[in-house]
């Protein structure tokens, strides 16, 4: 493809149709005189044209530089109109911010931190999308989101993170299960070999029960009620006929109101952080900043 006309030079063209001068059109680009008439004679020469006339009275466009000013004001309107397009994206793209959660951060977290984080940023519209800490890491892999908020052990590599929060799982009973009874804390063993009710595979809760086990030597066994929604094992686990291992926030309610009861589990750590992540090459800025800021706070 030939080499495109600077636009500067074309913009200089059409200020001196619109003017009848040089030095007003030099004026109008913020150009000293010298320059813009270098600019306009390498215009011509890569155009293989006499576009100006110039002469101590003014300048004046030729024949051919009537036809070429005519292209160049359709070439430079065609620029801005990309210009404020594309200014106008990024309006938008930095009024709306996209967010990824779990389901424990999504449900018991991020709701306080989105209300606090309105009072400073009151016109900026934000998304909330919902799923496991594993499809949560993988809309931020992709793009798809910007940040993500995740409650698994670990994050992968190809993810930046910091801790946001901390937390803890604990193993709750309806009231007329028989551990609801229990005077002495559960062991690990004890505790797998129960009758459970957990969060699917994937998930940031059942990936720490598994680590956390595994650290004391005990696996889960192969038969378990998998359930994908917090509430979900919740209400299993409320009818007493299997226990639940879930985040102590996620239960507080149950707790208070006796519809479900802690368990405690002897010689087993059920801590965890929670983790904001993102794209090492795209570390957040602005409002993504400063959701990360608030959730530390």
């Amino acid at each position: 493809m030939a080499d495109r006309p600077d636009l500067t030079a074309l913009d200089l063209l059409v200020r001196v149709a619109e003017t009848g001068s040089l030095g007003a059109a030099a004026r109008a680009v913020g150009m000293a005189q010298p320059n813009a008439s270098r600019s306009l004679s390498r215009l011509e020469r890569q155009l293989g044209l006499s576009l100006l006339v110039r002469s101590p009275g003014g300048s004046h466009l030729t024949t051919e530089g009537e036809v070429v000013v005519a292209w160049a004001r359709d070439a430079l309107a065609g620029v801005d109109r990309v210009t404020i397009g594309a200014r106008s994206l990024a309006a938008q793209r930095a009024a709306h911010l996209t967010v990824a959660a779990s389901l424990t951060v999504a449900e018991y977290l991020l709701p306080r931190w989105l209300a606090r984080f309105r009072h400073t940023h009151p016109d900026l519209h934000v998304s909330l999308e919902v799923g496991n800490s594993v499809e949560v890491v993988t809309r931020v892999e992709s793009g798809e989101v910007p940040l993500g908020f995740v409650e698994s052990p670990t994050v992968p590599r190809s993810v930046a993170s910091t801790t946001v929060a901390r937390d803890a799982l604990v193993v709750v009973v309806g009231p007329t299960h028989p551990w609801a009874r229990r005077r002495t804390p559960l062991t690990p063993a004890q505790l797998v070999a129960g009758d459970l009710v957990l969060r699917e595979a994937g998930s940031g809760t059942r990936d720490t029960l598994v680590r956390a086990l595994a650290s004391v030597g005990t696996e889960l066994g192969a038969s378990r009620l998998d359930l994908a929604s917090t509430a979900a094992v919740k209400s299993a686990a409320a009818e007493g006929e299997a226990a639940a291992v879930l985040s102590e926030l996620a239960v507080a309610g149950e707790v208070a109101t006796g519809h479900l009861v802690v368990v405690p589990v002897s010689g087993l750590d059920l801590g965890r952080a929670l983790r904001a992540v993102w794209l090492p090459a795209r570390r957040p800025e602005g409002p993504a900043a400063d959701l990360v800021r608030l959730a530390r706070g």
